[in-house]
């Protein structure tokens, strides 16, 4: 792993939330995600089950953690098992966990290989009734492949059919979006990242320079602070392309008098950044462009003042919707009677700012949790509005990535630059 270690207390911290949560005599497995194939003997980079990195910090394939703490021996309350190395496998494959280095990371004393857990997780299937498992269902995923997890349940439930099989899925998205101060520095470490991408770009663009290019831009930068590289897929969409909400061709000539929209951001140990920003390829926004940007940037700030305890997202996002309406009659997109005749089901805004304002971030860029669960204290959010004139060319989103808290939200994008005239400033000095 690129990045530096995280302390332990984080993952124990974890646990001891989760366990708090379970019926008595309960179980619960945990497994990591498979090295995924791409053609013939290659493999795709290999990224870690979120809840298992979560709950352990263990951040290698073919690990399984297992807590039953009712259990009447404590050596086996919570139990890791990670892969045995070998001296072929360092040959080929470099280091692996020690179980010394994995208690270190985890804070779980009792550490085993893989190859046992059929024989201990037999033993904790005498004493427990409840068994939690776990799966993807997240409200936007789409599962096509079987994951180590599917597989488990399927041999679980025909090796122990007369267990109860809970569902851990609604603890785990319960308590995932409420972040620690060690995570929050994560993701504040991520951020930070993403400024220095973000100001390096700032110094490089220029009419006739590559959408690619840009990505190199960042990515070097991220590279060389830690970070594994972009937490998803980077939208850098110059011209037109920033009206594609999800473009990531990457392969235009950026041109003078365009805009470009960056749509990227830095993954630190795990942990996501989601940053948005429009910048003008030749370092000047045109007045039109500058309205346009503006406006956005006032639905913004609006959007960030409405992320208080005890909202929830449907009426968040309605409410956004009336800022952002405001703002296109200002710009003279929409009618004010246009707007006062529309049917609420389908709001005219939609035309020019389709998708939502918010997203939970942390361990996943979507983040899990019900969109019905109300924002509390420690739920880091994205505030992303955008603008999108296909007629003109022009896409505008800006986001920042916020912690809520008693006292309003911390922003953990405070530092980059987001006022036109501070980007202008920069990219012309």
């Amino acid at each position: 792993m690129k990045y530096l270690p995280i302390d332990s207390s984080l993952f124990v911290l974890n646990r001891q939330r989760l366990t708090e949560r379970l019926k008595a005599n309960s179980a619960v497995v945990l497994n990591s995600n498979d090295i995924m194939p791409k053609n013939a003997d290659g493999t795709m980079p290999f990224k870690q089950n979120s809840d298992l990195f979560w709950a352990s910090g263990i951040d290698q394939e073919e690990t399984i953690l297992l807590l039953a703490p009712d259990f009447p021996d404590e050596k086996y309350r919570e139990v890791l098992f990670v892969r045995e190395t070998s001296e072929e496998i360092a040959i080929w494959e470099g280091h692996k966990y020690t179980k010394e280095e994995a208690t270190a990371t985890s804070g779980v004393k009792t550490v085993l290989w893989t190859s046992e857990f059929e024989k201990v997780f037999q033993m904790i299937m005498a004493e427990v009734e409840h068994v939690y498992l776990n799966s993807n269902e997240h409200i936007r995923a789409v599962v096509e492949v079987e994951t180590r997890d599917a597989r488990f349940v399927k041999w679980c439930k025909e090796a122990y059919p007369l267990h109860e099989y809970e569902r851990l899925v609604p603890i785990l998205y319960d308590l995932r979006p409420i972040k620690s101060q060690v995570e929050i520095d994560l993701l504040q470490k991520a951020c930070d990242i993403t400024e220095k991408g973000f100001r390096r770009i700032l110094e490089f663009v220029k009419p006739g320079v590559t959408e690619f290019e840009i990505e190199a831009e960042f990515a070097h930068e991220f590279l060389r602070n830690r970070s594994r590289g972009f937490a998803y897929e980077p939208i850098i969409a110059s011209g037109f392309n920033a009206c594609v909400l999800h473009y990531i061709d990457n392969n235009q000539v950026c041109k003078d008098g365009d805009l470009i929209l960056f749509d990227v951001g830095a993954e630190y140990a795990n942990y996501n950044a989601d940053m948005t920003r429009s910048i003008p390829v030749n370092g000047r926004f045109t007045n039109r462009q500058k309205a346009i940007y503006n406006a956005v940037l006032r639905v913004h700030r609006e959007a960030v003042q409405m992320l208080t305890p005890g909202n929830v997202i449907p009426e968040y996002h309605k409410e956004v919707g009336k800022v952002m309406e405001s703002e296109l009659i200002g710009l003279g997109l929409l009618d004010k009677t246009d707007v006062k005749n529309q049917n609420p089901e389908s709001p005219l805004y939609k035309k020019y700012f389709m998708h939502g304002t918010s997203h939970h971030l942390g361990l996943d860029v979507h983040d899990v949790a019900s969109i019905y669960k109300k924002f509390e204290p420690g739920m880091v959010f994205t505030v992303e509005p955008g603008i999108y004139i296909r007629e003109e060319s022009i896409g505008i989103r800006l986001e920042n990535n916020l912690v809520i808290t008693n006292n309003g939200c911390l922003d953990l994008m405070r530092n980059i630059p987001i006022e036109a005239e501070e980007i202008e400033e920069l990219m012309n000095k």
